[in-house]
């Protein structure tokens, strides 16, 4: 929970992850690129004192993350959004089995979303089926551009990946985030791009699309799809760290945002251990629209507490104690 002038708001980082990215767990080149991507954007849209050295960054481990969320960063509940990779690393990226456990040791703090990969067809059906037994799974990661021997990406709204997200009706997960924001050394563009969400989110009503990164760079097409399709959210890993580097160009994300899809499907996201909770949560409240960015409406405390906690705990149905809510007639 974080407390400003009297506010209370409650707080849940709707995509965090748990990673091994040392050199004894990179398969080959593209590892090490990967995680040399990924530190780039850290020490450079981070603030100069929150960066961390490079050989932390590759491995922080369980202690580190519990101490930087809900320690540290006034995490209330945080949701891992794990990336496998397996072509790039020997043990996957992320630490699927540790996340896991950790989630079990923390049930009232952590959630487990798992990934599939509708290019193992059959046989990943029926490991669908299993991981969604034995993780409880309420939702999925999915990350379209991930590299499957000679296959760099695939598209949500191809034959096979329908039959999972059918799978995921039967089986409940009704949470589908999908990475579409920016390339990271070596995965392509344009396996990113945010098109074939429309289709899916079309045809699949009852389940809720999650666009991670909010489609950058391609917001505008995110905001017109959208706009148009009420169970897409745009979730605001990657983007929020501009808040510091670049504070107009974030205004614009999160005035358009609002402009398009409203506040209640803005989901806040650390995108940890790219960046850490803490001064992101800070700044963002502290935040308003430049006075010169008039076309753009002031962004209230309501808005805020939606996004920064409230909006994704409605999709998991979190348990919000009482005094950290919204009055059902300002929720309304």
């Amino acid at each position: 929970m974080y407390e400003k002038n009297g506010e209370k708001y409650y707080i849940c980082d709707a995509h965090i992850a748990l990673w091994d990215a040392r050199p004894e767990n990179q398969r080959n080149i593209h590892g090490k690129q990967f995680i040399d991507c990924f530190y780039d954007y850290h020490k450079n849209l981070s603030p100069a004192e929150v960066v961390w050295d490079y050989d932390t960054y590759t491995y922080y481990g369980e202690q580190r993350l519990l101490k930087d969320l809900f320690e540290d960063g006034y995490v209330d509940h945080a949701i891992f959004q794990p990336a496998i990779l397996s072509d790039f690393y020997k043990r996957g990226f992320g630490q699927t089995e540790d996340a896991l456990a950790l989630t079990k040791a923390h049930p009232d703090k952590l959630t487990y979303n798992h990934a599939w990969d509708p290019r193992h067809e059959e046989a990943g059906l029926e490991q669908l089926r299993k991981d969604a037994d034995r993780m409880g799974l309420k939702g999925v990661k999915l990350y379209t551009a991930e590299w499957n021997g000679d296959s760099r990406g695939y598209k949500l709204d191809s034959k096979w990946s329908r039959r999972y997200l059918e799978e995921c009706l039967k089986l409940g997960i009704k949470n589908i985030h999908v990475h579409k924001g920016p390339t990271i050394r070596p995965l392509d563009r344009d396996a990113f791009d945010v098109a074939d969400i429309d289709q899916v989110a079309t045809d699949y009503t009852e389940l809720n699309f999650i666009v991670e990164h909010v489609g950058l760079p391609r917001l505008e097409d995110f905001c017109w799809i959208a706009t148009q399709e009420p169970n897409v959210y745009g979730g605001l890993a990657v983007a929020m760290p501009f808040i510091h580097s670049r504070p107009g160009y974030f205004a614009q994300i999160i005035g358009e945002l609002l402009y398009w899809i409203g506040e209640d499907r803005i989901l806040f996201s650390s995108d940890y251990a790219l960046w850490t909770p803490k001064w992101l949560i800070e700044q963002f409240v502290d935040f308003q629209i430049p006075a010169d960015q008039t076309e753009y409406a002031p962004i209230t405390v309501e808005q805020k507490k939606k996004i920064l906690g409230l909006n994704a705990a409605s999709l998991y149905g979190l348990d919000v104690p009482a005094e950290l809510r919204l009055s059902e007639a300002v929720a309304s």
